[in-house]
């Protein structure tokens, strides 16, 4: 018999450790080749870890709700002497160190036992050590993790907010009301040591909960909650509207989607012919694809569009669609077909939530005419669509304006307005329209 470890994989080039969420296999149980032995999230998505052997699973080192860096035995599978581990996209990058981490797994649980009774991993205790943090300024970040651990990301994500924020130089200032008063009070400080700024903290009124249901927020609700809150701290949202008339795509994809599904397999949405239009468009104004590091403003050259999908948890994830620009309408058909059937049954892999450089939301879904949605960080813009819905609308012809009933919609865009003015972000929106306005209804499938 052989014993071969199972080892906590990589995924991503920025994830460095992931949550067991459930077991599925047991001690003593027959595991197939590529058979799912758990399940692990990360930051960004959850994710099966399949075994690469034939075996029987032996040990198991980490329990349910462990967060576990990368590169760490996770499981002990026996096997016969003579197996050969399969080199799978789960394992493929992992590092087995289980000795380096079992030392490791001795300092996680402490920066100072004296200190602080809260876990800090040791990558985020190196990262607050190199941006100098003081304990004090640690202890107060909110974190998304299991039980309210602070994750890589949420120290991140302070530190970018940290430095978007107004300079306070060693002020406290107070806003002192009534405590029997529907009001907030607020406290913002600077520690006059660090110069550290740290965000005010609200003293909201008391809910009466004796009628109440409490609902506990799910992980993922927890994560897009400190996303959503990080990103409108960091950006100044502005917002530009337009709306269009796309009768005739919507002639074209009623005229053409039998036709185009016995052609190619797939059914076709608007979602791909939307994006078509947005790529064209960013194509146009390339500096709506960027991103903000500091005072850096950096430019993609590739367009990878992120498009925002409701799961039946009722939250959102956003798989991205890399090098739109390099796909013709099939392509970007299969492509949102295909992230949108795996995101709604969780599995999607961490690379396919990463790397967007613009995301488009599709708020007609539910019925609403327009949006305003939150800029997905670090990107600094973001549209949304909304419901086409049949309206009289005025054609101007030779023969002079007409009123007809013509299928109209809205578009949105919020951008961040440090780097994106009203006149790109207004051109760029209005490009989208045009392209829409401009669909040929005798296009050829």
């Amino acid at each position: 018999m052989a014993r071969i470890e199972l080892i906590m994989p990589k995924l991503g080039e920025s994830v460095m450790e992931a949550t067991i969420l459930s077991w599925e296999k047991k001690i003593g149980e027959a595991i197939a080749l590529d058979e799912n032995v758990l399940t692990i999230a990360t930051d960004k998505v959850d994710t099966e870890v399949p075994s690469p052997v034939v075996g029987t699973l032996a040990e198991i080192l980490f329990a349910e709700g462990s967060v576990v860096p990368i590169g760490t035995a996770i499981a002990v599978i026996e096997t016969a002497a003579d197996a050969a581990v399969k080199s799978s996209p789960a394992v493929a990058n992992s590092m087995p160190v289980a000795a380096e981490v079992a030392i490791n797994k001795a300092e996680n649980h402490t920066i100072s036992e004296s200190e602080t009774t809260r876990f800090y991993s040791p990558l985020v205790k190196s990262i607050a050590k190199e941006e100098g943090l003081s304990l004090q300024e640690l202890e107060q970040v909110a974190g998304s993790g299991l039980n309210g651990r602070l994750t890589k990301d949420d120290l991140l994500a302070h530190l970018q907010a940290r430095k978007n924020a107004p300079a306070v130089v060693n002020t406290v200032v107070n806003t002192v009301v009534n405590t029997t008063a529907p009001a907030a009070t607020k406290t913002a400080t600077t520690n006059s040591n660090t110069g550290n700024y740290i965000a005010p903290a609200f003293n909201l009124p008391p809910i009466d909960k004796s009628n109440v249901e409490l609902i506990e927020m799910d992980r993922m609700r927890r994560l897009i909650a400190d996303h959503m809150v990080m990103s409108k701290h960091v950006s100044p949202h502005v917002a530009s509207f337009v709306e269009i008339d796309v009768t005739h795509m919507v002639q074209w994809r009623e005229k053409n989607k039998k036709a185009f599904e016995q052609k190619y397999g797939e059914k076709i949405t608007f979602t791909p012919l939307f994006i078509e239009a947005i790529v064209r468009a960013l194509q146009d104004f390339p500096m709506i694809n960027i991103s903000v590091e500091g005072t850096t403003i950096v430019r993609h050259k590739s367009f990878n569009v992120g498009m925002a999908t409701a799961l039946p948890s009722g939250n959102l994830i956003v798989p991205v669609i890399k090098s739109a620009e390099t796909l013709n309408l099939v392509g970007l058909t299969k492509q949102v077909n295909d992230l949108a059937n795996r995101a709604r049954i969780s599995k999607l892999r961490p690379d396919e939530v990463q790397g967007g450089t613009f995301t488009v939301t599709n708020v007609g879904g539910s019925g609403s005419v327009m949006g305003l949605p939150i800029i997905n960080q670090p990107q600094v813009a973001i549209l949304a669509l909304g419901a086409i819905r049949k309206k009289p609308a005025v054609i101007e012809t030779e023969f002079g304006d007409l009123i007809a009933v013509r299928q109209m919609m809205f578009l949105s865009l919020s951008y961040d307005h440090r780097v994106v003015d009203g006149m790109l972000g207004g051109s760029f929106l209005r490009k989208v329209g045009d392209y829409l306005e401009a669909f040929d209804k005798e296009r050829a499938i």
